[in-house]
């Protein structure tokens, strides 16, 4: 993927049975840390669907809404509502202009999605996105395949903590959220 956002990190954990969703709160422009609560994650769907952004504050929320129009198309189907958002992305001139990546998650499935036309879901449910995302990544799947009495929740805020240590572009103002 081409695509390397910076200044943020975004992961996301499915396991036994409960989906969390958690993301940094620092927002920077250029080298400046201008905001430190930004909430990147959000419930969808009447709550029945997590969504979190990497990229443009601005352009993530016209994504959350194209797609929160696209689950209501499509019942609630995240797989075909991230594909049909995709293929709108990718060939809408304005919408092809917008800097971000999603991750989309209900209890069944996690996926990235970008404005390249990718979807993707995951082998071990564990996607993450934003600068801070391979430490994010490495630590979630370490703490999924040996900390077995780890919760979904406890292993995003876990990993999320030691991307912030690392990434400059993420702090540790962690903001999860789950679904049961």
């Amino acid at each position: 993927m081409s695509i390397q956002i910076k200044s943020t990190t975004v992961l996301g954990v499915i396991k036994d049975g409960k989906v969390a969703l958690g993301g940094d709160g620092q927002a920077t422009l250029d080298k400046t840390v201008i905001k430190s609560t930004v909430q990147k994650v959000r419930k969808l769907y009447g709550g029945q669907v997590l969504a979190g952004f990497a990229g443009s504050t601005a352009d993530a929320f016209t994504l959350f809404e194209k797609f929160e129009e696209k689950l209501n198309q499509y019942n609630g189907s995240i797989q075909r509502a991230a594909v049909e958002l995709a293929k709108e992305w990718r060939g809408d001139r304005y919408l092809r202009k917008l800097e971000a990546l999603l991750i989309v998650m209900n209890k069944e499935k996690g996926l990235l999605v970008s404005g390249q036309g990718d979807v993707i879901e995951t082998d071990d449910n564990i996607l993450s996105i934003g600068s801070g995302s391979s430490y994010a990544l490495a630590s979630a799947r370490s703490l999924k395949k040996h900390a077995n009495h780890m919760s979904a929740n406890e292993i995003v805020q876990e990993a999320l903590t030691m991307a912030a240590d690392i990434c400059i572009y993420t702090n540790h103002n962690i903001t999860i959220l789950e679904l049961e």
